[in-house]
């Protein structure tokens, strides 16, 4: 447990679910910590973050106050959230490789003699996340995998890739230690077109998974991305073509639609994504000269958008939606 003992400060992190015990002078500080974790964890200080509980909050090298000094982290919970280089170097390496060119399989042309169900059938091997990686460094592997089996075997998901086409090389899931901010989260991101698909499953702390219909939304959004890359009328009008389509095959198997359950949009520190992500860049609006509703006022270029305005957007976006959600509760309510 985290104290001081005499002239030593006693710090247990807890990293990947498992606890790790530290001593230190009593004037060390949090550059110290840092350049502790980099020597015998062999994570970098770029990979590095500490959740720590109290006013101190999530602290990431470079740090704001680096003279922190430690006797002031002795008594709080404290997570470690990163990466080893080696574990960095593995996932890049596992994306490289579904990304690379795919020679497609030549798809013999149909018969009178086969039926409806087997040309679904040879759609589905077609038109589906041909690769599932969990990240094998994060606790419970085993989960992770069974929860992106749980979305490419998802009916509504399997009908919409069907409908639109869509063969995605490798679906993985999101390290949240390299996708969390002092100000925002990351819920999935989309490579190339559809090359790659990572989704945030599990909470900031590695020690639980995220709701199963908020992650399926996610990956509605990131499908849509395999058409469109900015976040325009053009992409939201396949994205809530794409979610219809998903939460319609809810309805034909009996369940509840995720409109009567649950309508989720992000919090704002929560962001689908940045747009398109192209050879390792986030990609925000158009670039043909989009222009939007600024919040300072008049409009800017769509890729120069300040966080305020990608919020205030944000925000617009989820009461247009609120708003459509309540209609079609009441649609739904006056046709029955």
């Amino acid at each position: 447990m985290s104290g001081t003992l005499g002239r030593e400060v006693q710090l247990t992190l807890t990293h990947h679910g498992k606890p790790l015990s530290l001593s230190f002078p009593k004037d060390a500080t949090l550059t110290e910590l840092s350049e502790r974790v980099a020597i015998e964890l062999s994570i970098p200080p770029s990979n590095q973050k500490f959740l720590t509980g109290g006013k101190l909050g999530l602290q990431k090298p470079p740090f704001k106050n680096p003279n922190i000094p430690l006797s002031d982290l002795a008594s709080k919970k404290i997570t470690l959230m990163g990466s080893t280089s080696a574990e960095v170097s593995l996932l890049n390496a596992s994306i490289a490789a579904a990304s690379a060119p795919r020679r497609p399989s030549p798809i013999k042309a149909a018969t009178p003699a086969r039926n409806r169900d087997y040309r679904r059938i040879q759609e589905e091997a077609q038109y589906t996340f041909h690769t599932l990686r969990p990240l094998p460094h994060l606790p419970n592997p085993d989960r992770s995998l069974r929860f992106l089996e749980r979305l490419r075997d998802d009916a509504g998901i399997k009908a919409a890739m069907r409908t639109h086409k869509f063969s995605v090389p490798l679906l993985t899931e999101m390290d949240p230690a390299i996708h969390t901010t002092h100000e925002s989260r990351t819920l999935g991101l989309n490579r190339n077109q559809g090359e790659v698909i990572e989704l945030r499953l599990r909470t900031d702390a590695y020690d639980g998974y995220r709701d199963y219909k908020t992650i399926r939304k996610t990956l509605c959004h990131e499908l849509a991305h395999n058409v469109w890359g900015p976040h325009d009328r053009n992409f939201w009008n396949l994205c809530k073509q794409i979610e219809r389509e998903v939460e319609r095959d809810d309805w034909r198997s009996g369940g509840r639609s995720v409109g009567n359950e649950e309508y989720y949009e992000p919090a704002e520190e929560e962001m689908y994504d940045h747009g398109g992500w192209t050879g390792g860049e986030f990609v925000l609006g158009g670039g043909g000269g989009e222009t939007v509703a600024s919040s300072t006022g008049g409009n800017v270029p769509a890729g120069n958008l300040s966080r305020r305005d990608i919020l205030a957007k944000a925000a617009e976006e989820r009461l247009k939606k609120s708003k459509q959600a309540e209609q079609e509760r009441k649609d739904v309510g006056s046709a029955s």
